[in-house]
């Protein structure tokens, strides 16, 4: 974006002097973000300048460096899942930066310039963006920003779907589904700090590759083999204690034949569809299994900042500088202007990992 008005020489003293400052003024109320005027593909995904946040009561206002792309944001463009009421229609659900601007009431010591991470409700695909400050964590020191823009939404979402609603304890198997996603690349690495075992299903051999160097203990090709053999042959046919379950429909009946006796099957999404044909309640009473569902987005907003609290304080310590420590996995980089291209990556399911999006030139950022 152009940040420099030319305004003409004809003006003079005062006069000059006091359109320079509303100029000035209104170029830095403004900012680029990406806009969808009409539902559809990647295409309609258009850079735009305009009005920059302001931070409520409460907020610290974030000068964007990185955002991170999630299959939510897909949904969103497409007008399948519009924001909560009252919030940004701009999409993107995390973002890492710095401290711009602090909103009045802020109590929770952050300064300016400090470097944060923050999950949102929508608004990351831009300059800035005012996030309420029970909602940021501080970035690990080592991390640049566009390796810790993706954090938030993955791995509290894995976090939540471990620790808060399927309880996973030491020892249990967990099979979790798009392993080399970004949920799921998260998911396998908290498995391991939980003292469980994960499992995982992906499309590809070096998806299985990836999974396994980051700690699963098996994984099965979904193209090529049946999966639920496979979690059967490694429980010795006890099955699955937890199933992470983002696909739904066309995966249901596998899910139950191979989950374990009392085992608890965590549904988060449903890229396979969300019909579903056959026995599913006969086959899951059968198991005594638990059917679990969850979403992050709609949560008030004292959910989501008891659950930063709880994550920053178990989770947020083991991304270290150590050989073992936890690590963002990134697949690929883009500019906010080839935003476009970043969504048919993903769309292509070509990404093991997160997709990146950096606001700000990399070599602008703050390290």
């Amino acid at each position: 974006m152009h940040r420099i008005l030319h305004t003409g020489r004809f003006l003079l003293g005062n006069s000059y002097q006091t359109t320079w400052r509303k100029c000035c003024s209104s170029v830095a109320k403004m900012m680029q973000a990406v806009c969808v005027d009409k539902p559809g593909g990647p295409e309609n995904l258009l850079l735009r300048t305009v009005p920059r946040p302001q931070p409520k009561e409460g907020e610290v206002l974030i000068k964007v460096h990185a955002t991170a792309l999630n299959r939510a944001d897909l949904l969103q463009r497409r007008g399948l899942y519009p924001p909560p009421p009252g919030e940004s229609d701009i999409i993107g659900l995390e973002v890492a930066g710095t401290v711009d601007t602090l909103g009045p009431g802020v109590k929770r010591g952050w300064r300016l310039d400090d470097r944060v991470m923050a999950l949102l409700c929508g608004g990351g695909y831009a300059e800035y963006v005012a996030v309420p400050e029970e909602l940021l964590m501080p970035v690990p020191r080592h991390l640049t920003l566009s390796q810790a823009a993706a954090i938030p939404e993955a791995w509290l979402t894995a976090f939540q779907l471990l620790a808060l609603v399927a309880q996973v304890k030491e020892g249990e198997v967990v099979l979790a589904h798009a392993g080399a996603s970004g949920v799921g690349t998260a998911a396998v690495q908290l498995v391991r700090l939980f003292g469980a075992v994960p499992v995982v299903t992906a499309g590809s051999p070096e998806k299985l590759k990836m999974a396994e160097e980051l700690g699963a203990a098996a994984g099965f090709n979904y193209k090529e083999e049946s999966f639920v053999q496979g979690v059967h042959d490694f429980t010795g046919g006890r099955g699955a204690d937890v199933i992470l379950d983002c696909i739904g429909g066309c995966n249901w009946e596998q899910n139950v034949s191979c989950l374990a006796t009392d085992g608890r099957w965590v549904l988060y999404g449903t890229m396979g569809g969300r019909a579903v044909e056959g026995d599913l309640l006969g086959k899951l009473l059968s198991k005594r299994g638990h059917l679990l569902s969850s979403l992050l987005r709609s949560r008030s907003l004292q959910y989501k900042a008891d659950l930063v609290r709880a994550f920053s304080h178990r989770v947020l310590p083991h991304f270290s500088d150590q050989a073992a420590s936890l690590r963002p996995v990134i697949d690929s980089t883009f500019n906010l202007e080839d935003i476009a291209e970043a969504h048919r990556h993903m769309e292509a399911n070509k990404n093991t990992g997160k997709i990146i999006i950096n606001v700000t030139p990399q070599k602008q950022e703050t390290q």
